[in-house]
């Protein structure tokens, strides 16, 4: 597809670089031409050196005949502006980064009235995925499918839990719950593991299953499972304002620490459930005046990366229980790895996941289109949910007859609502959800799992008829 990209930052170029290796036509818009310049030398992609909002600029990247505009600058009335004038001159859709909770009330309005394909919300979406962890303190990440039915739960094996020299084979045996591990990253190799795989201390492991079987595997390795009761902010920038209104109503006690005196002013006038102290986080004499040591979790959520993991590692040093460090700039990665800081927030590869899934969604067929999509261990794997439609040329196949691509998992099928962990005698029906497991990239079909000419004249065609 051909891809207008206006604003080259963190989130733009982690967009472009995300969709030109998917094989899109991307071109980028950008008036600072040292940005551009290194987006040019590090990627496949075009760049226009010029205001987004200019038409003439538009028309000189091709906006007129482009597939998808998205607007990425970090001023949103540039974004919403930048996307009426594409659809003007005759963009299919468009995607605006909208922050602002100024208007989270007109969002609607602004993608049925104004034109908008999408709005996409980076410190939002990062607030979300924190509050979801925060409720399972044992995880570093927890994803959903099949509206909130099944649940995708990343964690690292701790030392001397009894996963450690346990085959996936005999998990469900050991344990008696039912999980499936469906990604293991070891030593920063991703792996989609067979039943054979062991699993080691300090492996990072995704598992889906239902959410009260998730409970009952985390209870059963000695994981703590409860959700925190107080959490303690630092920071008072968008993402905290989202995080703290979900987290208050969650019945949970907030503290949020925030140096600027102004911004403490607005936050406790705008949440009235929240207590905002005006105070240095980066401090210990207030981090422990504040009570750290008392509080359940810590999120990290200043606009410095480097003052987020020092607070982060401080608090892991106070034994605080859940810790959440929020970076901008992954190449820190290493750095809050050895530190021991595994749950990371980084709001524009958030909120770029949601766009690619939207772009991928643009490009499936009307038979078996993707619902959900999650990047998983480390941007390493991607989990997929498709809707099946009569369509899909596997429909009604037994899985082990079907020639799947490597590298692949079919990892769970819901059905009437009803879980199912499938082996090589079970079918997908018309209608089923199915989460796909991959190593693999560019997955926009159902088809998409199958080996090419896998169902061919001389392929295997006997269908399964699905059992009322």
């Amino acid at each position: 597809m051909k891809i207008i990209i206006v604003g080259d930052g963190k989130m733009g170029f982690a967009l472009s670089q995300r969709l030109s290796d998917e094989g899109h036509d991307i071109v980028i818009i950008d008036n600072n031409p040292a940005v551009l310049r290194l987006s040019s030398n590090t990627q496949d992609v075009g760049c226009i050196c010029g205001n987004g909002v200019d038409s003439d600029v538009q028309k000189e990247a091709g906006v007129p005949s482009a597939d998808l505009l998205i607007a990425v600058t970090s001023q949103d009335e540039i974004n919403i502006i930048c996307c009426l004038i594409a659809k003007k001159l005759g963009a299919k859709h468009t995607i605006a980064r909208v922050r602002s909770p100024e208007y989270g009330k007109t969002l609607l309005f602004m993608r049925e009235e104004l034109g908008l394909s999408l709005t996409v919300n980076p410190e939002l979406a990062a607030a979300a995925e924190i509050s979801r962890v925060l409720r399972f303190p044992s995880a570093m990440r927890v994803d959903f499918f099949a509206k909130g039915k099944v649940e995708m739960v990343e964690f690292k094996v701790p030392g001397g839990s009894p996963l450690t020299g346990l085959a996936l084979r005999d998990l469900p045996g050991t344990l008696r719950v039912r999980v499936l591990v469906c990604a293991v990253q070891r030593d920063g190799q991703a792996f989609i593991p067979s039943g054979d795989f062991v699993l080691r201390t300090n492996d990072q492991v995704s598992i889906t299953g239902t959410p009260p079987d998730i409970s009952r595997f985390f209870k059963s390795c000695g994981l703590l499972t409860q959700k925190s009761r107080s959490v303690m902010i630092v920071g008072g920038g968008k993402t905290s304002y989202y995080l703290s209104g979900m987290l208050s109503e969650m019945g949970m006690q907030v503290k949020v620490l925030e140096a600027n005196a102004n911004r403490c002013a607005e936050l406790s006038e705008a949440l009235p459930k929240v207590m905002v102290i005006n105070g240095d986080g980066s401090d210990r004499e207030i981090l422990q005046e504040e009570g750290i040591d008392e509080t359940d979790a810590l999120v990290a959520l200043t606009g410095l990366d480097e003052e987020n993991v020092v607070i982060s590692m401080y608090a892991l040093s106070r034994k605080v229980g859940k810790v959440i460090t929020k970076i901008n700039h992954i190449s820190f990665g290493e750095i809050l790895e050895k530190a021991g800081i595994d749950c990371v927030i980084t709001p524009h590869r958030i909120a770029a996941n949601r766009i690619l899934r939207y772009v991928r969604g643009m490009q499936a067929s009307l038979g078996s289109r993707i619902e959900s999509l999650y990047r998983i261990i480390n941007d390493q794997a991607e989990a997929l949910e498709f809707r099946a439609q009569k369509e899909f040329r596997g429909i009604g196949i037994p899985l082990k007859d079907l020639k799947l691509k490597k590298e692949l998992l079919v990892a769970c099928i819901l059905r009437d609502n009803k879980l199912i962990f499938p082996g090589g005698g079970d079918c997908i029906y018309e209608r089923d959800s199915v989460i796909i497991i991959t190593t693999r990239t560019g997955l926009d079909d159902l088809d998409d799992i199958l080996q090419p000419g896998a169902l061919s004249a001389g392929g295997v065609e006997k269908k399964v008829e699905r059992t009322p």
